[in-house]
C-alpha cells in the first residue's frame, strides 16, 4: 500500500479483516507499506499491521513478494504508480477520483485494459457502492420497483472547512488534488447516482465557488481540517480549488438530476444523500443514517402510502449476512471491507472488478464537464461518454 493517512487506515483495516468475516479464495497479506517519511511510515505500519516499510513506491513494484498495489495517495501521483504497477504485472486498487485529469485517467484506463488481457486487474475505490443500503437501492432499481426513473438528486455535505482559519492542506491545492469538493466528494455522488440508477450523465450545467481564497500555512491538524495559526503576521497560501460545486444534469433516456457538494455546510459531517424518484416508486438514502433505506411504493393503497423505513441489517440484505445479528448495524469502515471482498473474489475468479478504471474514467469526464461548464458561465456541457462501463 502506498500512503498511510486517512484512506490508508481505512484500507488497512479492510485488508486485515476481510478474510475473518468472509470466505475468500485467497487471504490478503499486508506485506509492505510505502511512505516518504520512514519513521512515520514505520509507526503507521506497526500500528496498522504491515510487515515491512519502503520509502519509495517503486520498491514495492520491484518486489517479487507483492502481487497488488493499493494506492492511497493524492491524485497527482495516481497515474505514475498505477501504470508502473500494471506494467509490472501487479493488480491495482486506486483511490478515487482516478486521476487529476481526463488525459491521465485515459492513460490509466488504457494500461488497465492492456493488463487485463494478461489477467492483471485494476479497480477504482468508489467505496460507497459497498454500503448495504445503497446496494439494496440498486437492487430495487434493477427489479423495476421504481418504474421509469424521472428525478435523481444527490448531495454530499461536510463542514470541516467552514472555519476560514483551517490550515492549507494538499486537498486545497489543485496541483495535488485536481479539484476541491467537486473531485473529493462530488465524485462519489456522481458514481453513486449513475451506479444505483444504471444511467449515465450526458450533460451538465455547473457553478463552482471558492469562499476562502487563502489559508494559514501552519496550524494544528484535526481530522481532515484543523485550526490554523492566527495573527497579522501569519503566512498564508492560496486556495486553488473549489469549496462548493453545484450542477444540474441530464441522464441518458431523459431523467434530470441535481448535484451539490460542499465542505462548508456547517453542522453536516458526512451527509451523503441520494434520492431517486420513478414512475412507480422512490428510494432515499443519507449516510448519516447509513443503515436505513427509505422506500416509497407507489402501488400501495392511497390510505397507506408513505416512505417506509427499511433497516438494512437483515441477512438477506447485501453483504450483511457475514456480520452481526439483525439490527446491530454497520459503519463506514465496513464499506472498505466489502470492497476488498469483491476485489479479491474477482481477481481469484479472473473477472474484471468494478468499478473498473473505465468506469472511473467516465466519472472523470463528468468532473471535467462540470469544470468546463462552470468556467463558461454555467453553459450547457455535453459529457464525452465514449467509454463503456459497468451498469
Amino acid at each position: 500500500m502506498v500512503g498511510y493517512a486517512f484512506m490508508g487506515a481505512a484500507h488497512s483495516h479492510a485488508w486485515r479483516n476481510a478474510h475473518r468475516f468472509f470466505d475468500l479464495p485467497m487471504t490478503p497479506q499486508l506485506t509492505a507499506l510505502a511512505g516518504r517519511n520512514e519513521q512515520a511510515a514505520r509507526e503507521a505500519a506497526d500500528r496498522m499491521g504491515w510487515a515491512s516499510v519502503e520509502t519509495d513506491w517503486r520498491r514495492l513494484i520491484e518486489r517479487d513478494d507483492i502481487d497488488l498495489i493499493d494506492i492511497c495517495t493524492p491524485g497527482d501521483t495516481h497515474r505514475d504508480i498505477a501504470i508502473a504497477a500494471l506494467e509490472a504485472g501487479k493488480h491495482v486498487l486506486c483511490e478515487k477520483p482516478l486521476a487529476n485529469s481526463v488525459a491521465e485517467a485515459r492513460e490509466m484506463t488504457d494500461a488497465a485494459e492492456r493488463a487485463a488481457l494478461a489477467g492483471v486487474y485494476a479497480m477504482c475505490g468508489y467505496s460507497y457502492r459497498r454500503t448495504p443500503a445503497l446496494a439494496l437501492a440498486r437492487r430495487f432499481v434493477e427489479e423495476g420497483r421504481l418504474g421509469r426513473i424521472r428525478h435523481i438528486r444527490a448531495q454530499y455535505l461536510q463542514d470541516w472547512l467552514s472555519d476560514e482559519n483551517a490550515p492549507l492542506t494538499w486537498r486545497l491545492d489543485k496541483a495535488k488534488a485536481g479539484s476541491g469538493s467537486l473531485g473529493d466528494i462530488g465524485a462519489h455522488s456522481i458514481d453513486m447516482a449513475q451506479w444505483v440508477s444504471g444511467l449515465r450523465i450526458e450533460g451538465v450545467s455547473a457553478v463552482l465557488e471558492t469562499f476562502v481564497v487563502e489559508r494559514p500555512l501552519g496550524g494544528e491538524m484535526v481530522g481532515l481540517g484543523g485550526h490554523g495559526q492566527t495573527g497579522d503576521d501569519v503566512a498564508k497560501g492560496p486556495v486553488t480549488v473549489d469549496d462548493a460545486a453545484m450542477f444540474t444534469a441530464r441522464f441518458e433516456g431523459g431523467p434530470v438530476g441535481i448535484f451539490e457538494a460542499t465542505r462548508f455546510a456547517l453542522g453536516r459531517k458526512n451527509a451523503v444523500r441520494l434520492e431517486i424518484n420513478g414512475s412507480e416508486g422512490s428510494v432515499a438514502f443519507d449516510f448519516e443514517e447509513s443503515n436505513i433505506l427509505q422506500y416509497f411504493d407507489g402501488s400501495d393503497r392511497a390510505d397507506a402510502r408513505g416512505f417506509r423505513r427499511i433497516i438494512v441489517t437483515e441477512p438477506e440484505h447485501p453483504y450483511v449476512g457475514n456480520w452481526w445479528p439483525a439490527g446491530h448495524g454497520l459503519g463506514y469502515e465496513h464499506n472498505f471491507t466489502h470492497q476488498v471482498v469483491d476485489l479479491v473474489r474477482d481477481i481469484a475468479g479472473g473477472e474484471q472488478p468494478r468499478p473498473s478504471f473505465a468506469d472511473a474514467l467516465q466519472v472523470q469526464r463528468v468532473l471535467d464537464a462540470v469544470e468546463t461548464s462552470a468556467a463558461n458561465r454555467s453553459s450547457w456541457q455535453q459529457v464525452d461518454n465514449d467509454v463503456e462501463e459497468s451498469k
